[in-house]
């Protein structure tokens, strides 16, 4: 209903209840327990009024349905249950409950995981496909610095950043899972090293870029963020083998 369509309601409905109230008693429902209040026309139409006024100005306020009719003695009943098929909603009355207060967001988690967290998942994934853990963590820290719940714009997932497609062909189930991942990633990285014979420039730009761009040139692709991403992970790289 629109709001002139409730405002026009509103006013004949208030019309009606005031002009013939006169020293009649209302009897009003409130959680199912009936309590009498001598009704004075002028107080409760004035009442009705800014009830019906407020809730008409304010549309997000907090409202309850509220039923009334009028019983052959000229009685008005009101009642927020409706029980009897007399009864009709009467538009425009507040509820005067306190809103429920609306649920916060989930905010990010922040993550607190070391260069070591994943160590044990690294050392068994590097045992299985045959490829250095060192290499493995390498990765890890420039794909995702740790986080299992890195996302990239790109759609890229957990610590060694995979595409969905690439984790389905790796037989990924849950890549925020950090073994899962690390498990898919790494077996992506032996599937490459395997392609490109060992060269672990190639391997790695491929990882990045795509073996496609790699394997037509056979060599590292004139791509800016391909070629800082092969020279951190090789910096990283040595680095751990430094300070393993």
């Amino acid at each position: 209903m629109s709001l002139l369509a409730r405002r026009e309601k509103g006013w004949r409905l208030l019309r009606e209840m005031c002009s013939g109230l006169g020293s009649r008693r209302l009897f009003l429902l409130r959680r199912g327990g009936y309590f009498v209040l001598p009704a004075r026309a002028v107080f409760f139409c004035v009442v009705s009024l800014l009830s019906w006024l407020l809730v008409v100005s304010l549309p997000g306020m907090a409202q309850a349905d509220i039923y009334y009719f009028t019983d052959a003695r000229g009685v008005v009943h009101y009642t927020n249950v409706r029980t009897d098929p007399r009864y009709k909603r009467m538009p425009g009355i507040i509820s005067f409950r306190r809103p429920t207060p609306a649920r916060p967001r989930p905010q990010s988690q922040s993550f607190a995981y070391s260069d070591r967290s994943f160590d044990p998942h690294i050392q068994e994934a590097a045992s299985r496909y045959g490829l250095d853990p060192l290499l493995i963590k390498a990765v890890i820290k420039q794909e995702s610095n740790f986080n299992p719940n890195a996302t990239s714009n790109k759609g890229a997932l957990g610590l060694m950043q995979l595409m969905p497609g690439t984790a389905r062909d790796m037989e990924v189930s849950d890549a925020f899972d950090p073994r899962d991942n690390i498990f898919g990633g790494a077996r992506y990285l032996r599937r490459l090293s395997s392609q490109f014979n060992g060269d672990l420039a190639l391997t790695l730009a491929s990882y990045n870029a795509g073996p496609e761009r790699v394997g037509a040139a056979r060599t590292v692709p004139n791509i800016p963020e391909t070629q800082d991403y092969v020279r951190n992970v090789i910096a990283f790289y040595n680095s751990y083998k430094r300070y393993p």
